[in-house]
């Protein structure tokens, strides 16, 4: 699986002054850079350089720090996710601050996925995009530093995908629920950009009926490579497909008992269309048919859904990449909005947070909204995310979203965990309580598809339990 960076793993600007202490000392305790493989890496791990709170002191201390610290965050983006997270006071307040300001950082900067990998999702080459593989090493070892040092850990996951079940189901999402069940640890997730991208079809209810078919129609801008798609169903109902060109050519009918992977051709198109369907996915038990449309011609494609069986409701749903993974401008005619968190933000334990405009109070239209595909409710909560003051400028998305959540969730456990109130505290209670104390409009019904249970407020939350 790969994930998009909205986001962070790009790393750290540690030279900057809102990463550091009134004393000019860092107050990031370590980076692990994946991507220099001239240092020594973290215990345990075979690849990357890690700089530890020393080194990068010493560093500042230098005239060219990059000389002894040559980790950088080139776009930026990791540094200013970072500032609004735990950014330090500067000039009392006016110069800037963040959520958490007396919070340390660590930071994981990843390695970019191998070629094979973004040849086979057909991602642009110029878009940043990481392998599932390298980012469990990375949590893993945030997890270890937090055990090295008997500290709370807050995890800010800035990341997300369209691939997956949208239902919390992946190797990913189980070890964050792992983490997240342990003590002293929230792990707080965004629900990314996806909202507005017309990348989710959501299928018609088999309405009790044996069979039912259902056009989907994508469009496809000209002059790209190709992209991935996804089609989840729900047991017991089967689906099959048929595929038609814009030329009007359509491909033998696929089912899952073809076994093998398909691939077809056309006489009128140049394009390649190759097909897998798998009735019981491994990880979620769940129905899974997967597309790569190859040079694509330009036009209308429609993929016919033939769903079988008897289950009352039961509905498909179809999922367009990213749209960083897209090279062109390529939607569904007759898109749902809904069922667009990013994944890992279906995962059942941790903090899922969608995205609004604090200036006027509205929802932001590009942020994911829920619920789950099965109707679990998620997300949790919704945050601040609109022409957001960073240290490198105004920023909008879900990663300016989840990093206000995440500081907010480094304040609770410094008084839960730190100040000893509730030592024991983990991400289900901390999601609670951020729920009890969120603010919720009068006309609105909690909890929301777009909401959550209400926004951020983590003052609300305080206020709850002192009695205000």
């Amino acid at each position: 699986m790969l994930l998009s960076n909205d986001l962070t793993g790009e790393g750290i600007r540690y030279e900057e002054e809102v990463f550091r202490k009134s004393d000019g000392s860092t107050r990031i305790l370590g980076i692990w850079d994946q991507t220099i493989q001239t240092g020594q890496p973290p215990a345990g791990i075979l690849y990357g350089t890690e700089y530890r709170r020393e080194l990068i002191n010493l560093a500042l201390q230098s005239e060219n720090p990059r000389e002894i610290v040559p980790s950088y965050d080139e776009n930026g983006h990791g540094t200013a996710l970072a500032s609004v997270a735990a950014g330090s006071i500067l000039r009392n307040g006016l110069g800037f601050v963040g959520a958490a300001p007396e919070a340390d950082i660590v930071v994981v900067k990843l390695k970019q996925a191998k070629q094979y990998l973004r040849d086979f999702y057909l991602v642009p080459e110029d878009v940043p995009a990481y392998a599932e593989s390298d980012i469990l090493v990375a949590l893993r070892y945030l997890e270890s530093y937090a055990i090295s040092l008997a500290r709370p850990l807050v995890i800010c996951f800035a990341m997300g995908t369209n691939l997956g079940d949208h239902e919390g189901h992946s190797i990913m999402a189980d070890f964050l629920n792992q983490i997240a069940t342990r003590r002293s640890r929230a792990v707080v997730v965004c629900g990314g950009n996806e909202g507005n991208s017309a990348h989710h079809y959501m299928g018609m209810p088999s309405d009790g009926r044996r069979d039912m078919t259902d056009n989907v129609e994508i469009r496809v801008d000209g002059n790209t490579r190709g992209f991935i798609a996804e089609l989840w169903g729900c047991p017991p109902t089967k689906h099959a497909i048929t595929i038609r060109t814009p030329g009007g050519e359509v491909t033998p009918r696929v089912d899952f008992r073809e076994q093998q992977s398909r691939e077809f051709e056309f006489v009128f198109e140049r394009s390649k269309v190759q097909v897998d369907h798998v009735l019981v996915e491994p990880i979620s038990g769940e129905e899974l048919i997967f597309f790569r449309f190859i040079n694509p011609t330009q036009g209308i494609w429609t993929i016919q859904v033939v769903s079988s069986g008897e289950r009352e409701g039961s509905t498909f749903h179809i999922w367009l990449p990213l749209t960083e993974f897209l090279d062109s401008d390529t939607y569904f005619l007759r898109p749902s909005p809904y069922i667009t968190l990013t994944e890992p933000a279906n995962g059942r334990e941790i903090i899922a947070t969608t995205t609004y405009n604090d200036a006027n109070g509205s929802f932001w239209a590009e942020s994911g909204r829920g619920y789950t595909r099965t109707g679990r409710i998620k997300p949790d909560i919704c945050s601040p995310g609109v022409d957001i003051n960073t240290i490198l400028g105004s920023r909008t998305g879900s990663s300016m979203a989840v990093a206000f959540a995440a500081g907010a969730s480094a304040l609770f456990l410094q008084w839960a965990v730190v100040e000893g109130n509730q030592p024991r505290v983990e991400s289900r209670e901390l999601r609670n309580y951020l729920i009890r104390g969120a603010d919720r409009s009068l006309g609105e019904t909690y909890p929301s598809r777009e909401w959550g249970y209400g926004r951020l407020n983590i003052a609300g939350t305080f206020n709850v339990l002192a009695g205000v």
